[in-house]
């Protein structure tokens, strides 16, 4: 009986075998709700609100506190924020700065702070210790004068290296055409902003947002639920809360028609492009999921998205194209662009509008929605590996004001996404038609092929509209040769110059912690010698001599032909060039008046002969050089100091290829005798 049970059993087995079609995958199962993890919340009377995640997998133990601030308003002292930290950081009442970084070293702990956060990791053992720190740091701030001082220096440093970093340039363009300079999200940080901050302002910065009412502190890892409660208590009990009077966030105007914000960059072989608007887009909202899978079709999904295989891929106009769309409970933006050659650059913003066009017409592929899904999937299920991701989530929820499920149910939400859905929020939110182009590149060769666009409004590097018209009117009438004799003059005259028969110039910086050097030596206006070296050891050397000239890399040695690039190094080869300009037959354009770091300057383009073209920026005040800029790079001078007589540059930030904008030191010796024998 046994026997013939098994059998029939067998053969209704093979017979539902037989009826499945193995030409078709089979269905997915339907999304499950996830379990996330456990977490604990409670508060304190004085209203500090605790979420702790008990995780014993490592004997480690995390804490974050974090302040509800709102959105903040820093005006003419836009920067304060972002050095607050810093300052703070930098000792209590009872430890100096030097103390307190060796008994966090002594643990192998770590201790920060921000503008609206305090964080601290340690190995659980010493929990005590470190929050012990944490919290002198909390409530008895030194906010030290002399690292206030370095703070203030630094930013201006990296505000100098910004001013020449297009990408830089364009996301302060993008901010400020579309919220407005005097908007919360358009500020941008100038020297003149950096300079108006006081400690006060840090200290008020202090008084009015650390207040344990508008705080979350966040606790995970190796410790039990009554120990926390306990230590919490114990450390931040006596905390008293305050009135917190948070700023009214100014929602910004819809943008009703697409146009160009230009940003010429005279020395720029390439285009920083970005097209951008507002969105509202708020974390929880119906809409969310939809456009987080959208834009991973768009251009947020790495190599395989549309922008990608169509700018990059197709037509080799850029490496690598891309968009986001953003979530905030205030406001988001929607952002598309890429870098791509002067020469391209209509053609790129083309094929921008032509895939913003078609993703918010056309229903996208089964085979690239499917891959989105799976993709959001994957991420989502690669988060919940992070030790802090049950933490993250529950903060989010608190912040944002989301359904205790959110998470939980996010890949019900993902699966329950149609085609149909993605076209109904491209139609909404993909707006070609009202749209900031914001372009920062060579206008000369870019603008007038961009006019097709929408108007064109010029901006520099600071924001201040620019206009182009009036500045060419302004210059009209200016003497590009008298610019040069100002100069000239500024720096000690021609016959002191005239006197000089060889100089040696060493700049020094330091790059990724490596200290580099640049040594250029030059003697009777002929002859060059410029060396690259990085930690005592010569990188590369030029030698140029007798018209000719040589360049050796690592050994290997090379002779430079005839050409553009010799015809440039015979110029570089004058020791002041600038008082030959006419001589040479050079060719200047007084394109107008620019600033730099704040100072109206004469921005004068020079052609030397069959060279490449460079720009250079004069003081309109004291005729002094500011700043040169080349397709190779370029530098602004921010110090000069006199050598024999003549003003030479003793500071400057170095522009360098591939390795962003460096401070640099620089020390020159005139007439100092070099031997002809240094050129050979």
């Amino acid at each position: 009986m046994k026997k013939l049970l098994t059998i029939a059993l067998c053969c209704l087995s093979l017979a539902a075998t037989a009826q499945i079609d193995r030409t078709k995958l089979p269905e997915p199962a339907p999304a499950k709700e996830i379990e996330i993890g456990d977490y604990e919340k409670f508060t304190l009377k004085n209203g500090l609100t605790v979420i702790l995640v008990e995780d014993h997998k490592l004997p480690t133990l995390g804490w974050t506190l974090s302040f509800d601030t709102g959105v903040i308003t820093e005006g003419d002292k836009a920067g304060y924020t972002g050095i607050f930290g810093q300052v703070m950081r930098a000792g209590t009442a009872s430890k100096s700065k030097e103390v307190l970084n060796e008994e966090i070293d002594f643990m192998g702990a770590s201790l920060n702070v921000g503008s609206s956060s305090i964080s601290a990791f340690s190995l659980s053992r010493y929990k005590e210790d470190i929050l012990g720190m944490m919290t002198d740091v909390l409530f008895n701030p030194a906010f030290p004068q002399d690292e206030f001082d370095r703070a203030i220096e630094q930013s201006l440093t990296g505000i100098k290296q910004s001013m020449d970093n297009p990408d830089a340039i364009a996301g302060n363009i993008s901010g400020i055409v579309n919220y407005g300079k005097d908007h919360v999200f358009g500020e941008i940080v100038t020297e003149e902003t950096i300079k108006n901050i006081t400690m006060e302002d840090l200290k008020q910065h202090y008084a009015r947002y650390f207040k344990p009412n508008i705080a979350y502190l966040v606790i995970v890892g190796d410790i039990k639920k009554s120990e926390a409660q306990k230590l919490v208590k114990d450390y931040f009990g006596d905390w008293k809360a305050g009135d917190v009077q948070k700023e009214t966030f100014s929602q910004p105007e819809p943008v009703s028609e697409t146009s160009i914000a230009f940003v010429d960059r005279p020395s720029s072989v390439q285009s920083v492009i970005n097209i951008t608007y507002p969105i509202d887009n708020k974390p929880g909202s119906a809409d969310v999921v939809k456009l987080s899978l959208l834009n991973q079709i768009l251009g947020g999904g790495g190599l395989s998205t549309r922008l990608n295989m169509n700018l990059r891929e197709d037509k080799g106009y850029t490496y690598g194209a891309n968009s986001s769309i953003g979530t905030s409970r205030y406001s988001a933006t929607f952002s598309a662009g890429a870098s791509v050659r002067n020469e391209v650059t209509d053609s790129a913003l083309v094929q921008f509008m032509y895939e913003l066009n078609k993703i918010a017409t056309e229903l996208v592929t089964e085979e690239e929605f499917e891959l989105a899904k799976n993709s959001a999937k994957g991420s989502f299920a690669r988060s919940l590996e992070g030790r802090g991701t049950v933490a993250s989530f529950a903060l989010n929820t608190q912040l944002n004001n989301l359904p205790e499920d959110y998470y939980a149910t996010y890949l019900k939400r993902v699966d329950a996404v149609t085609r149909e859905d993605l076209l109904d929020v491209a139609k909404r939110y993909i707006r070609p038609d009202q749209a900031n182009i914001v372009v920062v590149g060579k206008a000369e060769e870019v603008a007038p092929k961009l006019k097709q666009f929408g108007p064109i409004t010029y901006y520099d590097a600071y924001g201040n509209q620019v206009d182009v018209e009036a500045a060419k009117a302004a210059v009209a009438n200016v003497d590009p040769f008298a610019i040069i004799n100002n100069y000239i003059e500024a720096v000690g005259g021609a016959e002191k110059i005239k006197a000089i028969t060889d100089m040696t110039t060493t700049s020094k910086a330091t790059i990724q912690g490596q200290q580099i050097s640049i040594v250029v030596k030059k003697k009777g206006n002929s002859m060059l010698k410029q060396s690259i070296g990085i930690a005592g050891m010569t990188l590369q050397e030029l030698v140029f001599n007798d018209g000719s000239a040589k360049m050796s890399v690592q050994g290997q040695s090379q002779e430079i032909p005839a050409g553009p690039q010799l015809e440039a190094i015979k110029t570089d080869a004058v020791i002041f060039p600038e008082l030959y300009y006419k001589e040479m037959g050079y060719e200047l354009t007084v394109k107008g008046i620019s600033q730099v770091s704040g100072e109206d300057a004469y921005e004068l383009v020079v052609k030397p002969g069959d060279a490449p073209s460079f720009t250079q920026f004069f003081s309109v005040e004291s005729g002094l050089l500011l700043k040169e800029q080349s397709v190779q790079g370029g530098n602004e001078i921010t110090e000069y100091t006199e050598v024999n007589g003549i003003k030479m540059p003793s500071k400057m930030m170095l522009s360098l290829p591939g390795m962003g904008s460096v401070e640099a030191t620089v020390e020159i010796q005139i007439n100092s005798g070099i031997e002809d024998s240094e050129f050979n």
